[in-house]
């Protein structure tokens, strides 16, 4: 029965114990994992799982992602170093491998996060739920129309990595957020809210996960002093600074960088000098 671990089976009922009831091929389904009562030469439609010992056992709480098919399982714990478990809708939670997850754990899902995973097995034969891949979303999920241009929307993280993340969308629309248009990664599996900055020919979508230059210009005017107060006064940027220096310490474009300088010059409250950026004192 090993080969059968994840699926669903129809099972004869041949006996009951104290513990539950003993199905064919000696597969025991505890009482805890049925809500009614059986009796011998009933069959009954079983999830086969392993248990702790590595037994094979059986529950009538039917999984929503059976093997070879793909949906959304809400992460329920995260244990550093081992994985994630998912809820599949049965009481097996079921592990997604770290080596199925971001190579840095901060970027890991958190509780409440959603995987588009599938149901599967390592090389031992134990039970594991398998992130969707590239090919997996392209197959099953919509091409986007041409007038989403500068829609809000809202989309599950499937992806991320330094060059950016892939999204998606809660009508089934891929998306892609380039890191520069993010202000920090987010999580595999988090919602995040944006706004479509391209509809692509291949039916997806370019997103950004910042706000308007006129909402975000503040922002990064209050980034740009709160820099200059824990640096006593002085940073070493201005307006002529490296780009990539810039991104780098503060995650913005050059172009976001001179608009928050020169709104906060117009507001007297820098000044620059020597290639650096000084607090005016009040």
């Amino acid at each position: 029965m090993n080969n059968q671990i994840g699926t669903i089976q129809t099972l004869e009922v041949l006996r009951k114990i104290d513990t539950g009831y003993v199905l064919e091929d000696d597969i025991l389904l505890h009482h805890n994992e049925t809500d009614s009562e059986l009796e011998a030469e009933q069959f009954v439609d079983v999830f086969l799982y392993q248990d702790k010992k590595g037994q094979t056992v059986a529950t009538t709480q039917l999984p929503t992602i059976p093997i070879d098919a793909y949906g959304w399982s809400e992460v329920v714990e995260v244990l550093p170093h081992l994985g994630v478990f998912v809820n599949i809708g049965t009481s097996k939670e079921i592990l997604v491998s770290k080596d199925d997850l971001p190579l840095f754990e901060d970027v890991w899902p958190a509780i409440g996060d959603e995987l588009y995973v599938t149901l599967g097995k390592d090389q031992k034969g134990r039970l594991l739920a398998l992130p969707a891949t590239e090919g997996v979303f392209e197959r099953e999920f919509e091409l986007a129309p041409d007038d989403l241009l500068n829609a809000r929307i809202s989309g599950r993280i499937y992806r991320t990595d330094r060059e950016g993340s892939a999204c998606i969308t809660e009508e089934g629309y891929r998306g892609f957020i380039h890191h520069t248009e993010r202000k920090e990664e987010p999580r595999l599996g988090e919602l995040v809210e944006g706004r479509v900055i391209e509809v692509k020919r291949d039916g997806t979508l370019n997103v950004s996960l910042r706000p308007l230059k006129q909402h975000s210009m503040g922002e990064d005017a209050d980034a740009i002093l709160a820099r200059l107060e824990e640096s006593n006064g002085v940073i070493p940027f201005s307006d002529k600074s490296d780009p990539e220096d810039i991104r780098g310490t503060f995650n913005i474009s050059k172009a976001a960088f001179k608009r928050a300088l020169g709104k906060l010059m117009k507001e007297r409250k820098i000044e620059q000098r020597d290639g650096k950026t000084y607090l005016v004192a009040k």
